[in-house]
């Protein structure tokens, strides 16, 4: 993956009424932290890291910050958001060292699903799981899981164990979850299997 320039300042003064003052300024008060150094506190174009944050995959991307002429490498761990606004109001940056290992949450994408044998005989695609935990290296974080979902059929699903994930990317996760399945249109029944699992469920209520 590739990694993104992103230019900052050095802050002095922290604490909330000091953010305040660097959001006044037009910048996200941020900090990076990690790797056994002191954290450093920074501001970032506030304009900017709202585009970042909105243009998608911003928590698995990885950063080259530069402050003053000194450039570090780190990942987004956590931003906060105005509650009104919807604006970024806080960023944390986590510094990665060369060959560390990562575990983030990498958002799951169906692909292929326009030509998708179930959803030609009217069903829909259902992403069950919208992100999947994994265990990377900080130079190889993937942007997204992409499921081909052009061979399920209605009721067909996919499961972690049936994909596999690129070079070097774990699943972190313990459980073979779910991540895409194919749903029948409204209306109509459900597979055997799933009104066989919903009978036992039924009973126990009665």
């Amino acid at each position: 993956m590739s990694v993104k320039q992103i230019s900052a300042t050095a802050r002095t003064q922290v604490g909330k009424g000091a953010a305040r003052a660097v959001r006044r300024e037009g910048k996200v008060p941020a900090v990076i932290y990690g790797a056994g150094k002191p954290p450093v506190s920074i501001a970032l174009d506030a304009k900017e890291t709202n585009r970042l944050v909105y243009a998608g995959h911003f928590l698995t991307t990885v950063f080259e910050i530069e402050v003053e002429g000194s450039k570090t490498r780190a990942i987004p761990r956590d931003y906060a958001l105005d509650p009104v606004k919807d604006t970024v109001e806080h960023v944390d940056f986590l510094r990665i060292d060369a060959g560390s290992r990562l575990r983030v949450d990498v958002p799951v994408h169906a692909v292929n699903a326009a030509t998708s044998v179930g959803v030609k005989r009217g069903g829909s695609v259902n992403i069950v799981t919208h992100s999947l935990s994994v265990l990377a290296p900080a130079d190889k974080i993937p942007d997204s899981i992409d499921v081909d979902v052009a061979a399920l059929d209605i009721n067909d699903s996919v499961h972690v164990s049936q994909i596999k994930l690129p070079e070097g990317v774990s699943y972190a996760g313990q459980d073979d979850a779910t991540l895409v399945s194919i749903v029948p249109p409204v209306g109509e029944e459900a597979a055997p299997e799933a009104e066989a699992a919903a009978e036992p469920a039924d009973a126990a209520k009665k």
